[in-house]
């Protein structure tokens, strides 16, 4: 057997213990360490990456959920920071659903990545323009007020609009934004300039742009480029 072989077959077998023969020359005890060392950094490292999903889910369903990530999914990336963004893909692509798990499970797993992805993210501070560590987010469900005590099982009427971003003291800050709002966010990313933006979305709600109109606009974007999530062109 080559050596590529012996790897692939040792990666099986801590991967699926339970459906993996014991390499030759291998005890059951020493196999049983390298199985757990393996399987409990996975789990550290997506655990303390979505502490809520863990707690709406129960521990029992959590372990269960762990044991078919770490056995079924393939990693594109060898970096530990990036395991839960390779958690989202599998439960977007590879995850089978049981009976009773909540329909938000995605939702509320995408919610938690996105802290983690601002406070690890390289990106800087632009001088100009939307910040590249501020996200607009659309969802469902509120899921900023999703727990193990609160669990809606059917969508409201209207999506929750959220912005999650990091300010310049390296600080992940969220707020709820009117729809409205989100859509100025979702513009001004696309790098439109600010006032091109206004004209456009007082077009498509059927507003009048005229002075209160622009007044009330220029004291959200005053308070966006306050909180480090866009900077102003001299144009805008």
């Amino acid at each position: 057997m080559s050596g590529v072989q012996q790897q692939r077959d040792f990666a099986a077998r801590i991967r699926q213990p339970g459906a993996q023969s014991l390499l030759p020359g291998i005890t059951a005890e020493r196999m049983a360490v390298y199985e757990e060392l393996f399987f409990n950094n996975v789990a550290s490292l997506v655990g303390g990456a979505f502490p809520v999903l863990r707690g709406v889910l129960g521990a029992e369903r959590w372990q269960r959920l762990l044991r078919a990530f770490f056995a079924e999914h393939r990693a594109s990336t060898p970096y530990f920071l990036e395991i839960s963004q390779e958690f989202i893909a599998w439960l977007q692509q590879g995850y089978r659903a049981e009976p009773d798990d909540p329909t938000f499970m995605l939702e509320l797993a995408h919610y938690e990545w996105v802290e983690l992805a601002l406070d690890v993210s390289d990106a800087q501070l632009p001088e100009h323009g939307w910040s590249p560590l501020a996200w607009p987010l659309a969802y469902r469900r509120p899921v900023q007020r999703i727990g193990a005590d609160h669990c809606p099982m059917q969508p409201p009427a209207e999506p929750t609009c959220l912005l999650v971003w990091r300010d310049r003291q390296d600080q992940v800050r969220f707020m709820q934004l009117a729809p409205f709002a989100y859509q100025l966010a979702l513009r001004l990313q696309a790098g439109e300039p600010s006032g091109q933006a206004l004209q456009a979305l007082a077009i498509e709600h059927g507003l009048a742009a005229e002075q209160h109109y622009f007044t009330n606009a220029r004291a959200l974007l005053d308070d966006w480029q306050a909180r480090d999530i866009w900077f102003p062109y001299f144009e805008d």
